[in-house]
């Protein structure tokens, strides 16, 4: 408790994290954005796909952009099939700008939210996400430097169901 405090308190000395960062609650102002701007954790019990998506140090993700509906569950298995540490984190742009700040002047800070899976190499973790509004989310590894050499992705969020041949062999190998 004594650690977190005095983080925040050097954050906000340095100007780093704004009020209303501090409104969101988790690590310095959280990852989490507004009222379901990217979704919310998702039920294990309600995962309607499951996506791979690996890390690599070429500091790209492979699906770099991926396709979901409204309402889905999807579990990500994500790889860091690299030498480096790596993380996928769910956000806005604005929400990804803005931690990408902080860890640029803190890079070993420690976090973990449900909107983000850090990884060693070699390691294999995953996030579990109900995407509830239509639009463009943002995926990205906010080490400092990844990020900067486009370590980024999108999930886009679409108002219509997939085609149901998709989801049922998704659901089909989620399920093995």
């Amino acid at each position: 408790m004594q650690i977190k405090f005095v983080l925040l308190t050097a954050l906000l000395s340095l100007g780093v994290v704004s009020h209303s960062a501090l409104a969101s609650g988790t690590h310095a102002g959280g990852h989490h954005d507004s009222d379901d701007a990217i979704g919310v954790p998702g039920e294990v019990a309600k995962v309607t796909r499951t996506i791979a998506v690996k890390m690599t140090d070429n500091m790209r993700f492979t699906p770099e952009r991926i396709s979901v509906s409204r309402g889905e569950t999807i579990r990500f298995t994500v790889t860091n099939a690299g030498k480096l540490k790596h993380e996928l984190v769910l956000g806005t742009k604005k929400a990804l700008d803005e931690h990408y700040e902080v860890m640029t002047k803190f890079p070993e800070m420690e976090h973990a939210d449900e909107n983000m899976v850090s990884l060693a190499p070699a390691q294999t973790g995953e996030i579990v996400w109900q995407f509830t509004t239509p639009g463009k989310i943002h995926f990205a590894c906010l080490h400092p430097g990844h990020y900067d050499a486009g370590m980024i992705g999108q999930v886009m969020v679409t108002a219509q169901k997939i085609a149901r041949q998709k989801a049922s062999a998704a659901r089909i190998t989620s399920t093995e």
